[in-house]
C-alpha cells in the first residue's frame, strides 16, 4: 500500500487515502501472509486499488462477507465457527441496508456456510443469543483479521493463489461497487444543478418590477 500511495501522490504511508480503508487492510493483510515467492505477484495489482474508495458502510459489509466466505471452506475445524459468525454479522448489516429479512442469506454465504453444516448452526445460535444491537463498530477489520490467516494457515491448499484471487475479487467488487455510484452521484449533482438554476431564475424574476410598480413610478 505504500507504493499506492506514492503512485496517488500521496505521503509515503500504507494507509493512503486513495483506497477504501478495508480494502487497503485487506490488501496489507494478504501481503503479509503471502511468501516471498508469491509476493511478486501482487505488484500489478497495486495501481488497480487507487481511486476505489467510498463513504458508503456498505463497501465494509461486502468487503467483508466476500473475505468471510472464501474463508471458511479453508479454515480449520476450530477456526469455523468463528468465521461463520462473521458471515451472518455481514449478512445481518446488509440486510438492514437492503430492507430485507436477514435470514435471506446470498448464494454465496448458503454455500459456505453448508461446508460445515455444525459451524453454521452453531454461529446461528450464537448470533441469536447475542442478538441485533450489540454491536458497537463494524467487524470488518476482524473478519479480515482472523480470516486471511485462516486460507494462509491452511493444509493441502496453495494459499498464495487463494489470496492473490481473494484480493483481486476484492478490487473487482469495490469497482462494481463504485459503478453503480456513478449514476447515483450524477443524478445527485444535476438535480442540485436544477434546484440551483430554479433558484437562480426565481431571484431574477424577484428582482423585476412588476407592470403595476411600473405604471405607479410612471
Amino acid at each position: 500500500m505504500e507504493m499506492a500511495s506514492v503512485l496517488a501522490g500521496e505521503r509515503w504511508s500504507d494507509h493512503p487515502a486513495c483506497t477504501h480503508p478495508l480494502l487497503a487492510h485487506l490488501a496489507r493483510l494478504v501481503n503479509d501472509f503471502t511468501t516471498d515467492a508469491g509476493r511478486q505477484r501482487l505488484a500489478p495489482l497495486i495501481p488497480s486499488v487507487i481511486g476505489l474508495r467510498s463513504a458508503d458502510r456498505r463497501w465494509d459489509h461486502e468487503i467483508a462477507l466476500l473475505v468471510a466466505t472464501r474463508a471458511l471452506p479453508f479454515a480449520s475445524v476450530l477456526r469455523r465457527p468463528t468465521v461463520a459468525v462473521g458471515i451472518l454479522a455481514c449478512e445481518r448489516l446488509l440486510a438492514q441496508a437492503e430492507a430485507r429479512t436477514s435470514d435471506t442469506l446470498r448464494p454465496s454465504s448458503e454455500r459456505a456456510l453448508a461446508h460445515d453444516p455444525a459451524a453454521a448452526g452453531w454461529a446461528q445460535e450464537f448470533t441469536r443469543q447475542l442478538g441485533s444491537d450489540h454491536a458497537t463498530r463494524h467487524p470488518g477489520p476482524a473478519i479480515l483479521e482472523y480470516a486471511v490467516p485462516a486460507i494462509a494457515h491452511s493444509r493441502g491448499a496453495d494459499a498464495d493463489q487463494i489470496l492473490y484471487t481473494l484480493l483481486n475479487d476484492a478490487i473487482t467488487l469495490c469497482e462494481r461497487l463504485a459503478a453503480r455510484e456513478e449514476p447515483a452521484t450524477a443524478e445527485a449533482a444535476l438535480t442540485a444543478a436544477e434546484a440551483a438554476r430554479t433558484a437562480a431564475e426565481a431571484a431574477r424574476t424577484a428582482e423585476q418590477p412588476t407592470p403595476v410598480a411600473v405604471a405607479l413610478r410612471g
